[in-house]
């Protein structure tokens, strides 16, 4: 292909996402390259729907620019045309996540995100991931030339579906955690880089792993290996460690437990928040003392008024009370929004992207489904060279991708035998009468959202 894509149409399915929507709207009226295309919006809320589309024109007639914008309760009424199609929904998530963590606690399974690793993971794809591949065939008859991106937890379980169920389709997957170049200047700080001198190309700068669970594999600064520096940099903050804050059990001790792991396992974890959630050392198991507790679980709470917080920020602008002149300087740009810009005007810039291996990582399989540094330009991500992935990290890594298979092909299949099957490799389950009970507790207080094949 090799070219740019003129007057690009992005599709947002979930136009009322916590984490997309309003950074969508930003950087489609903010690039020169998207600002002349189409925003369309879906949501299935009508209400949240209405607000989102009220507020992109609103942006839109302030700054002036030619993005046309559409909108929809229904995806096929505006998929047709569409270049990218961007998924990020997530119904009633914070709802569901509390009553996978609570139950999962039952059994001895602590999660502190409850997204993407054990059963927290594992029913959120029962949840999302059929309505994902009903849109995916959708995608295939009105606008099989799209790139599909999905964007929703849990990501590599979701972009592993698309991939193998749905291989008509240009898909990968994406998590924010990794936004660069962001994300590797914040690294260069932390290896105490003098960033008045810093130049970019000499931080060789390797992450990979499954989604939320990356290790930096090399930093070196003009060949000088940093690790060291960067974990150093880890210990002295992890001495005024804070509880987590407003974003609450997923930062809470991050800081020391990302020295810790580097000190047990060699490389410094990259995503800890959700990375300590997949190891067992802090499930609360240990018969001696620990320096730590075990993870708090995820405090939907928090969650909930984050949400709350949002939807006052969204009224105000459309109300009047905040200006929507702000509206520019209050958001930035978004990790989705940004790779899309690069594809559309074929920039070949890097972003880490959830794909193929194709090689990356030397020493495991080309289709193992990975968080790589990828060069992303109109013919799509294309994964650079990290080397091997270190022994006992690989191992750690092909038991993820191990659950994370098993999980998509069993929702697919509306398999129970493979539903269980990817519980019992999941590192975080303790046994074969725990999984059963796990299994049949969420499936009846989750009936509600959970297709109906699963009850026959």
């Amino acid at each position: 292909m090799n070219q740019t894509i003129s007057n690009p149409k992005v599709t947002l399915i979930g136009a009322g996402s916590l984490f997309f929507g309003r950074e969508a709207i930003w950087q489609m009226v903010h690039s020169d390259i998207l600002n002349s295309g189409t925003l369309a919006l879906v949501d299935t809320d009508e209400k949240v729907l209405e607000k989102m589309t009220t507020l992109a024109k609103m942006v839109v007639k302030e700054e002036g620019v030619d993005l046309k914008i559409e909108s929809s309760t229904q995806a096929n009424d505006v998929l047709e045309g569409s270049d990218f199609v961007v998924l990020s929904f997530a119904k009633e998530s914070v709802r569901y996540r509390e009553i996978d963590c609570r139950i999962s606690e039952k059994y001895g399974i602590r999660m502190c995100s409850g997204d993407t690793i054990g059963p927290g993971g594992v029913f959120r794809a029962m949840r999302e991931l059929p309505v994902i591949m009903s849109y995916a065939k959708d995608i295939e008859r009105l606008c099989p030339d799209a790139w599909v991106i999905n964007y929703i937890n849990p990501t590599s379980v979701h972009g592993m579906a698309l991939k193998r169920y749905a291989p008509n389709l240009k898909s990968f997957a994406l998590c924010d955690g990794l936004h660069m170049p962001h994300i590797k200047n914040r690294y260069a700080e932390r290896a105490g880089i003098d960033m008045n001198k810093y130049n970019e190309s000499d931080f060789d700068f390797r992450i990979a792993g499954v989604n939320h669970f990356t290790f930096l594999v090399k930093g070196a600064y003009k060949d000088a290996d940093v690790t060291e520096n960067i974990a150093k940099s880890l210990k002295v903050a992890a001495a005024s460690e804070t509880d987590g804050g407003d974003i609450g059990a997923k930062a809470k001790f991050n800081n020391t437990i990302s020295y810790e792991l580097y000190d047990g396992l060699g490389y410094v974890p990259t995503c800890t928040g959700h990375t300590k959630e997949y190891v067992r050392f802090y499930q609360g198991h240990n018969t001696a003392k620990e320096n730590l507790p075990a993870l708090d679980l995820w405090d939907h709470e928090t969650r909930i008024e984050r949400h709350k917080a949002m939807w006052v920020q969204v009224d105000d602008f459309i109300s009047g009370k905040t200006p929507i002149s702000d509206y520019m300087k209050t958001f930035k740009p978004d990790h989705a929004t940004d790779i899309i810009e690069s594809m559309a005007g074929n920039l070949n810039k890097k972003f880490f992207i959830n794909t193929y291996n194709n090689g990356a990582v030397t020493n495991m399989n080309d289709d193992a489904f990975l968080e790589l540094l990828c060069e992303v330009g109109a013919d799509g991500p294309k994964p650079l060279h990290v080397g091997d992935m270190p022994r006992g990290l690989k191992g750690m890594q092909e038991t993820v991708l191990d659950t994370h298979e098993l999980t998509a092909e069993a929702v697919v299949k509306a398999d129970k035998a493979l539903l269980r099957r990817a519980l019992l490799v999941d590192p975080l389950t303790n046994g074969y009468a725990d999984t059963d009970a796990i299994i049949e507790e969420l499936l009846e207080l989750e009936k509600d959202i959970i297709p109906d094949v699963w009850y026959k």
